[in-house]
């Protein structure tokens, strides 16, 4: 499995990239943003892009892949409809036509959110995010994430994520125990969304149950 990976320097994509490059089926990462990861591994490799809504980036850098990890996202805290369906929707469904025209049968994980399809200007559009990408992609697969808890010191980039995050680490263990198929760990999410890029999955839109059945099962 080769993974074009969107996203690696964020709280979720850093948990999910570290399965990635510990995993023996995944042979190569390509990890797109508009800076280094900040990773240094054999099988990973780096493509910086000063604009990441200019999509025609050369053929030969995407030859050979056939899985794209879709982790990148942003909060819409104070931001406009507009604003937010711009780095949402424009950014996600660029990337992905690109990537369909190069190849498409690749598999496409992309990670939303629990409440998607909702009345909230967010869930309204992811909502469309995802129709959008199961009609272009035969084999897109909706990551839709609940509570994420880390396990290797990844960090929120959203407004007083950090601090949140601190103040409930002493409590996940609580947490998971009260809403076990609603917590999911960083390593669960990463071999979870590893296990459905490598075998596929039985529905394409994927809840927090199933992803935690994945993350803890799914190997097995």
């Amino acid at each position: 499995m080769k993974i074009i990976f969107f996203g690696a320097t964020g709280m979720v994509g850093k948990g999910v990239l570290r399965q990635c490059l510990l995993d023996p089926d995944v042979e190569a990462v390509l990890s797109i943003g508009r800076r280094s990861c900040g990773v240094a591994h054999p099988k990973l490799h780096d493509l910086v892009c000063d604009d990441m809504f200019d999509f025609n980036v050369d053929p030969d850098e995407l030859e050979g892949y056939d899985t794209c990890f879709f982790c990148l996202g942003v909060s819409s805290a104070r931001m406009s409809e507009a604003e937010y369906r711009h780095l949402t929707y424009d950014l996600t469904m660029g990337w992905a036509r690109a990537l369909a025209r190069k190849n498409p049968a690749m598999r496409f994980l992309y990670v939303s959110g629990m409440g998607t399809g909702g009345k909230a200007m967010w869930a309204r559009v992811k909502g469309r995010t995802e129709n959008d990408l199961l009609a272009l992609l035969s084999e897109a697969f909706m990551i839709r994430l609940a509570a994420l808890r880390p396990m290797h010191r990844e960090r929120s980039k959203a407004p007083g994520g950090s601090v949140l995050l601190s103040l409930l680490s002493p409590l996940w263990p609580i947490f998971q125990w009260l809403w076990p198929k609603g917590v999911i760990t960083t390593e669960e999410l990463g071999r979870a969304m590893i296990v459905a890029a490598r075998r596929g999955a039985s529905e394409r839109v994927l809840e927090s149950a199933d992803l935690v059945a994945l993350g803890r099962h799914g190997n097995k």
